[in-house]
């Protein structure tokens, strides 16, 4: 199981491009759809604990995910998976890169690769807004949250002890309402 987790996570981190909140679909397709190692609803609970934990996203992610199919060892298998092809590739990039800095060709390659990594980033969003049972009737939330810190400059902290607070209240009401 842990060389299968390990290979599973290196293909993960070795193609995709974006960081960690790109290789979210990639990981509901291999973890969730492809292996069924985990349900949907598994998913999205390792997806919400590892944006509330510090770190790098997708160590986060692939820490989690194997420690819940395997415990401490197939946790540290599947970090190590997820990060090798990025160590790799930018120690190759560190190493090459500095003789095509001023290339044309590598300057448009990097202003193409932007729009797409845009996308990589939308398609979780919109896939976890779905599992996550976000509809027209509370996207208010989400909405105001991004604006309260993008425009208001409100702390993410804050917004998350309120969201807490807020769903604390809304339990206790549906269940005073049972």
């Amino acid at each position: 199981m842990n060389i299968e987790l390990f290979i599973t996570f290196m293909k993960i981190g070795g193609f995709t491009l974006g960081g960690g909140p790109a290789m979210v679909p990639m990981m509901e397709q291999e973890i969730v759809n492809k292996h069924h190692w985990l349900s949907k609803e598994e998913f999205l609970d390792i997806y919400a604990v590892s944006q509330a934990t510090p770190g790098i996203f997708a160590v986060d992610m692939a820490s989690h995910i194997g420690y819940k199919l395997g415990g401490i060892r197939s946790g540290i298998y599947a970090s190590l998976g997820v990060v090798l092809p990025s160590i790799v590739i930018i120690l190759l990039i560190a190493i090459i890169f500095s003789h095509f800095r001023e290339n044309h060709w590598v300057e448009a390659f990097f202003m193409g690769v932007r729009p797409a990594v845009v996308a990589l980033l939308a398609v979780p969003v919109f896939s976890m807004a779905k599992s996550a049972k976000i509809s027209w009737h509370n996207c208010w939330i989400p909405i105001l949250s991004c604006f309260l810190i993008w425009i208001c400059g409100v702390s993410p902290a804050i917004i998350i002890l309120i969201a807490c607070l807020g769903g604390y209240l809304y339990g206790k009401y549906k269940l005073k309402k049972q």
